[in-house]
């Protein structure tokens, strides 16, 4: 329990100070490194690669080495980053937007959010958590993306157990008492779905099939050691090696079949997309973790 409490407090304090550095002009490879940094030197890993993914993207956009991509006034800035501590993990996330064009649209991921939270407890069906979210959505004239959800949270493990659905889904499933889970709404004003669009930088060991290459064993092992089975990206893989080394062994390690290759996530009609994540440990009083 202390590391679980200990990972949600660390990842609060980066998510504050992430969002913080969050301003026009900024780069965006730039608020990663310093989250990422952040995170290692409160005695912390991260349990993914700190991610900002812009307006219609609702996820998993990392910067890729030598990302030259800035901030520009009226972009949704979607700040998703975790937090491991002995295997204990915190997830969160927060929306910021430059400017107040869409500030409706960042408070509704926000208030479904809170609202979820304030029902959950041992026994709470996952469809009720999803029919509030649902609703504090779609009455402030958006919608939940439906396709994406929250998850279970396990040792080394991001996503595990039962989804946390962001509609009524009809799922009868309960949660049960020291369950911990992350909810996180997502708000759009398009359609309310994700497709899969351009490959990340993302990857996560999913086999340990050997190679042959001296360089992509070197650098496989430095990944199983660092990474275990969290994921990682090429902008952390090359502060360790350099590009070339890092280009040739992912290459060769996912033509083996040992790496998942996460694809960016945006709406599916181009919809601009909010977000906000908390992790909990469901209690009768839940603990946030990460408030």
């Amino acid at each position: 329990m202390e590391d679980w409490i200990k990972a949600g407090k660390i990842a609060s304090k980066a998510r504050e100070y992430g969002c913080s550095l969050i301003v026009e002009g900024e780069k965006l490879e730039t608020v990663m490194d310093k989250v990422e940094e952040f995170i290692l030197k409160e005695g912390a890993k991260p349990a993914f690669p700190a991610q900002i993914s812009l307006n219609n993207i609702a996820a998993h956009y990392t910067s890729p080495p030598g990302d030259v991509l800035v901030f520009e006034k009226g972009d949704i800035c979607k700040l998703d980053l975790g937090v491991c501590v002995n295997g204990a993990i915190a997830d969160t996330a927060i929306t910021k937007e430059i400017g107040d064009k869409n500030k409706e649209l960042v408070e509704a991921s926000k208030a479904a959010l809170e609202a979820a939270i304030k029902i959950i407890k041992p026994g709470i069906q996952l469809k009720e958590i999803g029919k509030v979210i649902e609703k504090e959505i779609t009455s402030r004239g958006f919608n939940p993306i439906r396709n994406l959800s929250g998850h279970g949270l396990g040792e080394y493990q991001i996503h595990t157990g039962d989804s946390i659905p962001n509609y009524d889904n009809g799922d009868e499933t309960e949660l049960k008492e020291g369950d911990t889970i992350a909810i996180e709404p997502f708000a759009t004003i398009g359609n309310g779905f994700i497709k899969e669009g351009k490959l990340s930088t993302i990857y996560r060991v999913v086999n340990t099939k050997p190679t042959r290459s001296p360089t992509s064993r070197k650098v496989f092992a430095h990944i199983i050691e660092e990474y275990k089975t969290l994921p990682f990206c090429l902008r952390q893989l090359n502060k360790k090696f350099n590009q070339i080394q890092v280009r040739l062994a992912i290459n060769e390690l996912e033509r083996a079949g040992n790496l998942y290759h996460y694809t960016q996530l945006p709406e599916a009609s181009d919809g601009l997309v909010s977000q906000h994540e908390h992790t909990l440990i469901v209690k009768e009083k839940p603990i946030v973790t990460t408030l």
